[in-house]
């Protein structure tokens, strides 16, 4: 039984809503973020990192979002959630790391400066800065998303999961989008999956 380590509206929502996908059968235990069960010695044996999501399969256990999905993809092959022929893959993965490393992580440094290090580590003009990098990032991706409904290939993916869910998170906290970003995040926020992820979470918790 495949078991997914998570807590809800964080990026642990990505790799159940890829699970969901695939109609897989997972155990979801909830990881108490604010208790800081993250940080105790019973998680910190399964991830040291203690990070979330954390999935473990067969006693195997995997930490990032972005790998967590892949792994989900490629284990169950029916969902299609992964291109199979060598350039679709390559644009798989290339956007996929694209979203990550050009978008992921401005919101996460600007977050990280906003409120999450202690105070006297944040520097404000680099939220500022973070936030300025994303929408800059952001221009590229529209720019190939323009008449595309999916970020790789002809296919709903796996980087599609990871891609709405970082706009997500610039959305909600007011970075602005344009509207080709706007109507291909929307339009994927509908899928059933996502609706089943986010009920299963809010369950568990």
């Amino acid at each position: 039984m495949i078991k997914l380590y998570g807590y809800p509206q964080t990026r642990s929502s990505r790799a159940a809503w890829a699970l969901e996908e695939t109609g897989a059968e997972y155990e979801y235990e909830l990881i108490n973020l604010r208790a800081g069960e993250h940080k105790q010695a019973a998680f910190l044996a399964i991830n040291p990192f203690g990070k979330i999501p954390t999935l473990v399969d067969d006693g195997h256990p995997i930490s990032e979002s972005a790998a967590i999905c892949t792994y989900i993809a490629e284990k169950f092959p029916a969902a299609k959630l992964i291109p199979t022929d060598a350039k679709g893959r390559a644009e798989y993965f290339q956007w996929l790391f694209f979203v990550v490393s050009e978008l992921e992580v401005h919101l996460w440094t600007a977050a990280k400066h906003d409120r999450f290090l202690p105070e006297d580590k944040r520097i404000p003009k680099i939220a500022i800065t973070s936030y300025w990098e994303f929408e800059k990032a952001a221009t590229v991706l529209s720019a190939h998303l323009k008449g595309r409904q999916y970020i790789a290939s002809n296919q709903f993916s796996a980087a599609d999961i990871i891609c709405v869910s970082i706009l997500h998170w610039a959305h909600h906290v007011k970075v602005n989008l344009d509207e080709t970003l706007l109507n291909y995040m929307n339009k994927h926020s509908e899928r059933p999956a996502l609706a089943r992820a986010r009920k299963r979470e809010a369950d568990a918790a």
